[in-house]
């Protein structure tokens, strides 16, 4: 058993169910709506596997990605979460995002966050940025994708996202000027480092 105080924030508690990966498994089976992911420490190495929501209630390191998609003009698909998330619910978001489930690389998890929420499958991604957790990141290692430029519209899942839209750079200065407290961190953080519109 590593030492806890160097693989989580402090307060965090690891109780004694998330023990045995058989346990959390089994959990796992009889509700359909756990969702596990490796807990990791400061350097992103793997230490505990346990469900999504204890993870985020604890604010533990875990891993997570964005996926950005641009339209033929260049235009950057924006997301609004749905109401049902547990981290922030109901605000704009970058196009496709999640968390990296357990045994899982990040690359699998982009290709699945992006069929999950848009219904786009068989893109080439490119990763643009890795980042450290922080506060900024709700304490995730971010991964940053590009899926490029697509010539389909993507289909929002009802479950995932309450719809979306494209934006131009100009579209999306102003919603962080006028909206910030609508948009979540990772999308003002990226924003802000100039990340998420190609460079001409």
């Amino acid at each position: 058993m590593p030492d806890t105080k160097k693989t989580h924030r402090a307060g965090a508690h690891i109780g004694p169910s998330h023990g045995t990966l058989e346990a959390l498994f089994e959990h796992s089976a009889t509700d359909n709506r756990v969702e596990l992911v490796e807990v990791v420490d400061e350097t992103d190495t793997p230490f505990a596997v346990m469900p999504l929501t204890s993870a985020i209630e604890q604010s533990l390191f875990r891993r997570a990605v964005l996926v950005l998609v641009y339209d033929r003009q260049g235009r950057l698909y924006l997301q609004r979460r749905s109401r049902s998330k547990s981290l922030y619910p109901g605000r704009l978001d970058l196009s496709a995002t999640g968390h990296v489930r357990a045994g899982e690389s990040r690359e699998d998890a982009a290709a699945r966050e992006l069929l999950e929420e848009l219904g786009l499958s068989g893109r080439r991604l490119t990763l643009l940025a890795s980042v450290e957790a922080t506060h900024h990141t709700s304490y995730a290692f971010v991964s940053l994708f590009s899926a490029g430029k697509v010539n389909e519209e993507p289909q929002p899942s009802s479950d995932e996202t309450e719809g979306g839209f494209f934006v131009d750079a100009e579209e999306l200065a102003a919603l962080v000027q006028e909206f910030r407290e609508q948009l979540t961190p990772g999308m003002v953080y990226f924003w802000e480092r100039g990340m998420l519109f190609p460079k001409p």
